[in-house]
């Protein structure tokens, strides 16, 4: 009997370990690794298979599909002195994953909050009959 719970716990601890120490990446995603705190030499890995160190090593997922968000509706003066009511759809992707997790703390949140001010920047200088007829020239300015 005792060897039984015994066999058991090892199993146990056995897969603990493994899910600690072999990693797998989705082919959409990308794994930032650092060892001690330094992104290890290579840069993110994935997709597929690879082994870290427990206890040595951090790992940071990053997802590299389309995010699509919505600009949530805001009051934006025009050039002449008109409010307008606007909101935008947002379509973003992250090239380097290294880049968007060692200089930017949250992406998505910043990607969101500069999204909205650079609605309110460009719309802001532009008059209310320009916002209506060129919203193709305000996308691109947008991009």
């Amino acid at each position: 009997m005792k060897s039984k719970v015994t066999k058991q716990k090892s199993c146990t601890n056995f897969n603990f370990q493994a899910k600690r120490i072999i990693r797998v990446i989705a082919e959409y995603e990308r794994a930032v690794l650092f060892r001690l705190g330094r992104i290890l030499p290579g840069g993110a890995k994935g997709p597929g298979l690879f082994f870290t160190v427990p206890c040595l090593d951090m790992i940071r997922k990053v997802d590299l599909r389309t995010v699509t968000f919505d600009v949530p509706p805001q009051e934006v003066l025009t050039k002449d002195s008109v409010t307008v009511a606007v909101d935008a759809v947002v379509y973003y992707r992250i090239y380097n994953p290294v880049v968007a997790i060692t200089n930017v703390e949250d992406a998505d949140r910043s990607t969101r909050l500069l999204a909205a001010t650079t609605l309110r920047n460009v719309l802001g200088t532009k008059n209310l009959s320009d916002i209506l007829s060129e919203r193709d020239s305000i996308s691109g300015m947008m991009q």
